[in-house]
């Protein structure tokens, strides 16, 4: 990987806010974090400078005049909050080129905007819940992690994108295992922490209360905990969640490990709506994201918030120094 090298973004869907949220970014940090556009120019708001760029290191000296932008053509316009079926592939095509480039060591990180999974499903057959199970399945990778992380908070939900009824059922020893062991080994890589501390919370009300409000805790949860710390892993828990996230609690660890998707993104949107980023843990190359969606109701009128983009951009470029020091 080259820590040096520009950090490439890909364009997510052009009729949301993430081709405005670009260029707002840009405006922002011009030349200090290089980064480029993988897009349609087309589809980036009237007035934008651009520099259209042959290769990822033109973006460089290109970033101190105009956003940089690696042309990739879709199928039609723009139209902001409509998105166009005939565009789709061409979303999840650019995906796959920032892929390409970060793995070849051409980008430091790629950084993605966001998409619309039902767009995707709707116009190319999209076969992936979403960005994090496509970009696992473009690295050849069998279990990713996705972390939210800002700088009050970082957490990981051991489930994602499934129904809270199915959450139980879904949530084994080893699902757990992985979660935590992929987020040890990220935060020392990533994030530059020798021994990072990790806080796990239980399933149920209150940790279960001894079993009496479920018994995940005592069958499952406790036991993983501790063979991990068995092999030198600071972790404490399992913790009642509501406990975990006020600021005294959230001095003792680096990490939060919860065991569903709104047990763990709940508090982080609370602390940091607008500055959140996910992270996705597990992959050969560095991923960043902001933390919202397409925003199809406020696309196109030049009110979208670009915080949380330049917060992903940021950490990007703070992930890839990190990795290339180890």
């Amino acid at each position: 990987m080259n820590a040096r090298a520009p950090i490439a973004l890909s364009c997510g869907d052009p009729s949301g806010v993430g081709p405005e949220i670009a260029a707002a970014a840009w405006r922002q940090l011009g030349a200090r974090l290089p980064f480029f556009y993988i897009g349609d120019p087309r589809h980036l708001p009237v007035g934008t400078p651009t520099a259209l760029i042959d290769t990822p290191g033109d973006a460089i000296p290109a970033s101190t005049r105009a956003l940089p932008v690696l042309r990739h053509d879709f199928a039609g316009p723009a139209i902001a909050g409509q998105p166009d079926p005939a565009n789709a592939q061409g979303v999840i095509d650019a995906i796959a080129r920032g892929v390409d480039l970060v793995q070849k060591g051409a980008a430091s990180a790629l950084c993605t905007n966001p998409i619309h999974k039902k767009a995707l499903k709707d116009g190319a057959n999209f076969a992936y819940p979403g960005h994090t199970e496509y970009l696992a399945a473009l690295a050849g990778v069998d279990r990713v992690v996705m972390m939210l992380a800002c700088d009050a908070l970082r957490v990981v939900p051991v489930t994602i994108h499934i129904a809270l009824a199915d959450v139980p059922a879904a949530l084994t020893p080893e699902l757990l295992r992985d979660a935590l062991r992929i987020t040890h080994a990220a935060l020392i890589r990533d994030f530059g922490l020798d021994m990072p501390r990790l806080a796990v919370a239980g399933l149920n009300p209150h940790a279960g209360e001894g079993g009496t409000m479920g018994d995940e805790e005592i069958a499952m949860i406790a036991p993983v905990i501790a063979a991990l710390r068995a092999e030198g892993m600071a972790i404490t828990g399992p913790a009642s969640a509501d406990t975990m996230f006020h600021e005294k609690a959230r001095a003792g660890y680096d990490a939060a490990v919860c065991m569903y998707h709104d047990q763990a993104l709940i508090p982080i949107k609370t602390l940091d709506f607008a500055g959140g980023v996910n992270v996705t843990l597990g992959l050969p190359f560095i991923r960043t994201s902001p933390d919202h969606g397409t925003a199809y109701d406020i696309a196109g009128k030049g009110i979208a918030d670009p915080s949380s983009l330049i917060a992903a951009l940021r950490m990007a470029e703070q992930m890839a120094q990190s990795r290339a020091a180890r």
